[in-house]
């Protein structure tokens, strides 16, 4: 059985195109990756060994203008090397998971009768997925109540290191990996891979009063020139990082992140019962907010706007909240048992079925 999965740009859909791969791969499904050359799978996928191939990207802007008139010229080019990445691939079944390079791939499975899957990372859909699922019953979501037709609810696939981890049983590992002392309250920061501008100034400008409260930190910035931190002697540590590749060590070694609310993000620190205080994205359709809303809602994270993400916020709510291991226990309890764990195995299976004649 061969498998095409299109999925790129972001991590939010090369995750989970990696951790169900990981799966069908396991069964003896023969893998091959559709990309585009601007995003995050022209490092990760290679990494993961699996086969990429690349096409144009179709970027589909959400105002009229320049950009919208040029679409058709585009998707003609990335439909025609879609196509010759199927001739040469010939896969029994294709996966999408939404972004540009999703479109062409969904156009030729409904034209050449491959048979589809469409995976929906985001509580609110994305325009190529809108499309997709129009195409296929197979269609599946990452939260229960995405509107797409045919839509069936399995949660968004999670690296196994991630959906097995087991906080306590490696927060000593975890904090040893980073440089962190073993017994102080622990922040994780992160902005995403590229970083959030917000995020860095707003808890490097706290970076005191952390300290003072006995407060170490662990910062993935993205863009680490946006942290700035002048520790004085016997400050708890503040380790700034670009970006963190052992993420499980990371929530292992954390009571708390402060973090925007991708689909991925979300899923992982509900999965792994880590407290959360979520910064949505303040641009796009507002997902980010509705990705978070079932673990907020369950009271296992807190939300809080961009705009007032503040150092007195900081001061007021979060330090009070990764001091007290009492809240910690009761936010961590509420997620652990919001988002399915399995979520690759269900997708994985999925496809299967779908490639089945």
């Amino acid at each position: 059985m061969r498998a095409l999965l299109a999925g790129g740009g972001t991590a939010g859909h090369t995750s989970p195109l990696l951790a169900t791969a990981a799966v069908l791969s396991e069964a003896g499904v023969d893998i091959t990756c559709l990309g585009t050359p601007r995003g995050l799978e022209v490092t990760l996928i290679p990494q993961a060994g699996y086969p990429l191939e690349l096409v144009p990207p179709v970027p589909l802007p959400r105002k009229p203008g320049k950009a919208m008139v040029q679409v058709p010229g585009k998707l003609r080019a990335a439909v025609k090397a879609t196509g010759e990445v199927i001739d040469r691939v010939r896969p029994d079944v294709i996966v999408g998971f939404g972004g540009y390079v999703s479109v062409p791939a969904y156009l030729i499975a409904r034209r050449r009768h491959i048979p589809l899957v469409v995976h929906e990372g985001n509580a609110i859909p994305g325009i190529a997925n809108k499309m997709g699922a129009r195409f296929t019953e197979h269609v599946a979501t990452s939260f229960p109540d995405t509107d797409l037709p045919h839509a069936r609810y399995i949660g968004l696939p999670i690296r196994r290191e991630i959906s097995s981890l087991d906080r306590a049983a490696v927060r000593a590992e975890g904090r040893a990996h980073f440089g962190l002392d073993l017994e102080r309250p622990t922040l994780l920061v992160t902005g995403g891979s590229q970083g959030a501008r917000r995020i860095n100034q707003t808890i490097s400008a706290a970076a005191r009063d952390l300290a003072d409260a006995g407060v170490q930190v662990l910062h993935a910035a993205g863009r680490p020139d946006e942290v700035t931190v002048d520790p004085r002697p016997g400050d708890p540590p503040y380790v700034v990082l670009p970006f963190i590749d052992r993420m499980d060590l990371a929530y292992a070694a954390a009571d708390l992140i402060v973090c925007r609310a991708g689909a991925n993000t979300v899923t992982e620190v509900a999965a792994v019962g880590l407290p959360a205080a979520f910064v949505p994205l303040p641009i796009g359709n507002g997902e980010q907010a509705h990705n978070a809303h079932p673990v907020v809602q369950a009271g296992g994270a807190l939300l809080i706007d961009d705009a007032a993400l503040t150092p007195a916020w900081i001061d007021n709510v979060v330090i009070p909240l990764v001091s007290h291991p009492g809240r910690l226990a009761a936010m961590s309890a509420a997620a652990s048992g919001i988002v399915p764990r399995d979520a690759d195995e269900k997708l994985a299976a999925m496809v299967q079925t779908a490639a089945q004649p």
